[in-house]
């Protein structure tokens, strides 16, 4: 490229990646204000909780009557940025918003990322209407959307730019994506924490151990933990994704169903620990000792509001089900607590989401440098760990090194 070429390529997608970061942050914001009031509506008053069938039948049919292909999330904008054939549909965002919430008012066990993440994509892809977009430009827009969704409702700009370079499991990353891609998570993030004043959750490793090899040794049982855990979690979404498919042939029911049931089972348990995105319970893990089984209850709680057809993301329960997780291994691990839930909150996502980079960029700028090492270690061991397997149905795996393959279906 000339330098004409390279001045006239910065300017236009500078301008590009401003009105994107802008969008994707400021919709991000107001999902993170809604979010916050809908959490705190329903611990205020947990009877709500019995209408989650209610909620569930609102989004379900909302979804089956005009969804039309956003009912597909995040696995959408990958099938887009793989091999483009449609628009996503404005829709998209509005939709998300509001069963998001809908499911998270009324107690269901579900994220946020992919919420952020599919309105960021969609409301990116509204650019090709109104710019004379290439194939590979339009690649690059959903992409730049992706990244300001997630960097800012995390507040987290390198690991959001990093996570929808990472995503798509391409070795080839092409350097005209990383200007506009960094320059939109930085403007998502700075527009959503500081033109609309909204803040994230802190998390601390209040103590990190000296950097020698037993404890570097440590990390090893405990991130094939986490990359077992991010397996299971993935398996599990699926698995009940299916089984409602295959149980439930009308949509709008699925959800009214696993409502029912997710109402009985806190009705009948009197435990609302694991419903919404549980961030108290993730500060819990990095302070003091929980029950074992806390990662697995979340796991399977989150499991099954998403396969029921519930919206929302999987990071934050991913982080939930990482940090209990850690915190439960201390009794065997001789590492400190705080330090375990903080590699296991990474850890676990980097295993269900196959992007180790990420992970390990967010726990750096969740945690600071000084656990670095340790954090880069259990996102790559658990991201090895495993295995064939994605929260994202429509991620390419096949540039992944594979060390724990499913077996073949007998006969």
């Amino acid at each position: 490229m000339t330098p004409k070429e390279i001045l006239r390529y910065t300017g236009r997608w500078s301008g590009f990646a401003v009105l994107i970061g802008l969008l994707s942050g400021s919709a991000s914001a107001i999902f993170l204000i809604l979010l916050e009031w809908a959490t705190n509506y329903r611990e205020a008053n947990p009877w709500i909780i019995a209408l989650l069938p209610l909620g569930g039948l609102l989004i379900g049919y909302s979804y089956h009557r005009f969804g039309s292909k956003a009912v597909k999330g995040n696995n959408l904008l990958l099938d887009e940025i793989y091999q483009q054939k449609e628009p996503i549909p404005l829709r998209m965002t509005p939709m998300v918003l509001l069963g998001t919430v809908i499911t998270h008012l009324f107690g269901g066990s579900a994220g946020r990322e992919g919420t952020a993440v599919q309105m960021g994509g969609s409301l990116a892809d509204q650019l090709d209407k109104w710019f004379d977009l290439s194939q590979s430009e339009r690649r690059l827009i959903l992409i730049c959307g992706v990244a300001g969704g997630f960097a800012s409702v995390f507040g987290t700009p390198l690991a959001g730019a990093f996570f929808a370079l990472e995503w798509m499991l391409d070795r080839k990353v092409r350097w005209k994506s990383v200007l506009p891609t960094f320059a939109t998570a930085f403007v998502a993030d700075w527009a959503c924490e500081w033109a609309w004043g909204v803040g994230h959750t802190a998390y601390v490793i209040s103590e990190v151990p000296p950097h020698t090899l037993v404890n570097f040794l440590w990390v090893i049982p405990a991130a094939i933990a986490f990359g077992f855990s991010g397996r299971l979690f993935a398996w599990s979404t699926h698995f009940f994704t299916k089984i409602f498919s295959n149980v439930i042939s009308y949509p709008p029911i699925r959800p009214v169903i696993g409502g029912l049931l997710i109402a009985m089972v806190v009705w009948i348990s009197d435990n609302t620990d694991y419903l919404g995105l549980g961030v108290p319970r993730i500060v819990e893990a990095f302070e003091t000792p929980l029950p074992w089984y806390d990662w697995l209850a979340k796991t399977g709680l989150t499991a099954f509001t998403l396969g029921a057809g519930f919206k929302g993301g999987e990071v934050t329960p991913l982080f939930f089900t990482g940090a209990t997780l850690g915190n439960a291994l201390a009794v065997w691990i001789p590492l400190p607590l705080s330090l375990l839930a903080g590699i296991g909150l990474v850890g676990v996502f980097s295993g269900a989401t196959n992007t180790p980079v990420a992970c390990t960029l967010m726990g750096l700028e969740l945690f600071g440098l000084e656990a670095g090492f340790f954090l880069a270690l259990s996102c790559a061991i658990a991201y090895l760990a495993s295995g064939e397997s994605s929260i994202y149905s429509a991620q390419d795996l096949s540039s992944k090194p594979i060390f724990f393959k499913r077996k073949p279906p007998l006969g």
